[in-house]
């Protein structure tokens, strides 16, 4: 068996700082070169995802024409109703409209003094 001290030979002196070598400052160089491109590419790949995903969305919230057509030929639904207020026991949350009156005849409608009436609007004549 090999003894430890015979192959690491104990320090006596204290070691003073050794400047890196050229090849360490390079493989630090590199080293940083490669983190910062990963880096790069990863944010341009999340900035991709969101813009891909955004452009669904947009494409999803569109108004799709079909349904303009459905909505159209769609039989009216009924208004929903309170039914305590439909059988009186507490007031309606609105009012129901009052009745309108029976339409009267306007001014241009009623027949003028001394004119013949016809049928025809565009017949009548004044005397």
């Amino acid at each position: 068996m090999i003894e430890s001290h015979s192959i690491l030979e104990p320090l006596k002196t204290a070691q003073h700082f050794a400047p890196p070598s050229a090849r360490e400052l390079r493989s630090q160089a590199v080293y940083r070169l490669q983190i910062g491109l990963f880096g790069l590419c990863a944010m341009l790949l999340i900035v991709g995802l969101a813009n891909v995903i955004r452009d669904r969305i947009r494409l999803t919230d569109s108004v799709d024409p079909i349904q303009e057509v459905v909505a159209v030929d769609a039989k009216p639904t009924k208004t929903a109703s309170d039914p305590l207020a439909d059988i009186g026991v507490v007031p309606a949350a609105d009012p129901s409209p009052a009745p309108t009156p029976a339409a009267t005849p306007t001014a241009s409608a009623l027949p003028v003094p001394g004119m013949e009436t016809t049928g025809d609007p565009a017949a009548q004549t004044a005397p």
